[in-house]
């Protein structure tokens, strides 16, 4: 049996304030912010970050209290990190936490990857978009 086709993700806890700006701080490293409460591949993504929130607020016992209204998103990672099927390179894995200890005060998260129906990028209207031969800026 093989497992469905899959993509693996950060789940963090952001602080609404400052979304905006992490997503952008993220884009510029080749990592796509999906709000869970929107996310295409979620039936009922409103009822599934509310769930989240409550569940990993209730683990961590107090600890993330400040985050009782933050916004769950899953990060994923782009094109440019890929090299076909092979796994996740620990670069990409390094640049997302480096990215995310910046943001201190502001998300909260556990250092692993889970796996969620892939996330398609929508491609504009001229065809361009973000391809397999697209490549992060050294």
């Amino acid at each position: 049996m093989s497992r469905p086709p899959h993509e693996n993700v950060a789940t963090v806890l952001v602080d609404p304030a400052v979304l905006g700006e992490l997503e952008v701080a993220l884009m510029h490293l080749d990592l796509r912010v999906w709000p869970m409460a929107t996310a295409p591949i979620c039936v009922d993504g409103p009822r599934a970050a509310v769930q989240y929130r409550r569940r990993t607020l209730v683990a961590k016992r107090g600890a993330w209290d400040d985050a009782e209204h933050w916004t769950p998103v899953w990060v994923s990672f782009g094109a440019s990190w890929r090299e076909g099927a092979e796994p996740l390179p620990w670069s990409a894995h390094a640049a997302l936490w480096d990215e995310l200890a910046r943001w201190s005060g502001h998300v909260h998260y556990r250092k692993w990857l889970t796996g969620v129906p892939p996330l398609e990028v929508p491609v504009g209207v001229d065809g361009a978009g973000t391809g397999p031969r697209a490549r992060r800026r050294a």
